[in-house]
């Protein structure tokens, strides 16, 4: 049960909020230590993961690439093309991005998104194109809310989606765990059983996305409300000005 710290390091580390990197590391390297491995080991077992994962390192190279596209203008062709289109909200967009995303992960295509590639540069734009039209300028705790939403949808929509494809690294994991403790099942079994599950993750963050217009348009007008009117803000602000040099 020592073993388990790792478990509860990870639990606490991210109730407290702090550096994931961070905790992740030190929860490894707690679970190695209680499991009876030399601190040699441990950061040879570490380092030896991350060798035989090198696929972590892509996004690195990703990374500069959505940084040119940006500064030519991605993000702002994006905004522009979903303001065509008058009926698109915030709420919508996301669930049509759940929809691709968990239907292109169930089949194998789990690098078809992605926070970098997807999340960022395009479809968090679209999200608040779409709140700005029929809003207005939004808020900056608005933004970061729709940018966090949108995050979310694209961790779901692989989380359950991934597990239908039966050659991916979850199903393998779970078969290979299954198969130490006596339990012998095959791949396919273990995806069809995700169904039901990916299908239920569906339909309860469909609806969730489908309620968030609804908050979104009650917190901006509370903020509308709240908010004193431009003409008073600057001259409030031009006072703040005279009273500090003053």
């Amino acid at each position: 049960m020592l073993t388990l710290v790792g478990v509860l390091i990870v639990i606490l580390g991210f109730l407290f909020r702090v550096n994931p990197l961070l905790v992740v590391a030190a929860a490894g390297i707690a679970t190695g230590l209680a499991g009876g491995l030399a601190p040699g080991a441990v950061l040879d077992a570490l380092g030896r993961a991350f060798i035989e994962n090198r696929y972590v390192g892509i996004v690195w190279l990703v990374l500069p690439v959505i940084g040119l596209l940006e500064r030519a203008g991605l993000k702002e062709r994006t905004q522009a093309l979903i303001g065509r289109f008058r009926a698109a909200t915030t709420g919508r967009v996301l669930l049509l991005y759940l929809a691709v995303r968990q239907v292109a992960a169930a089949l194998g295509l789990t690098s078809l998104g992605g926070h970098a590639q997807m999340v960022r540069p395009l479809v968090a734009p679209m999200a608040e194109a779409a709140a700005e039209m029929h809003h207005g300028t939004l808020p900056l705790p608005t933004r970061h809310a729709i940018r966090a939403q949108t995050a979310a949808v694209d961790n779901i929509g692989l989380f359950f989606g991934e597990d239908i494809f039966i050659a991916i690294g979850s199903i393998l994991l779970i078969r290979g765990f299954l198969e130490q403790n006596g339990i012998l099942v095959q791949p396919i079994e273990l995806a069809l059983w995700a169904i039901p599950t990916a299908i239920a993750a569906f339909v309860i963050h469909a609806t969730r996305l489908l309620l968030l217009d609804r908050r979104l348009a009650r917190s901006l007008a509370a903020h509308a409300l709240a908010a004193p009117p431009a003409a008073e803000a600057r001259e409030e602000v031009r006072q703040e000005v005279r009273d500090a040099l003053a």
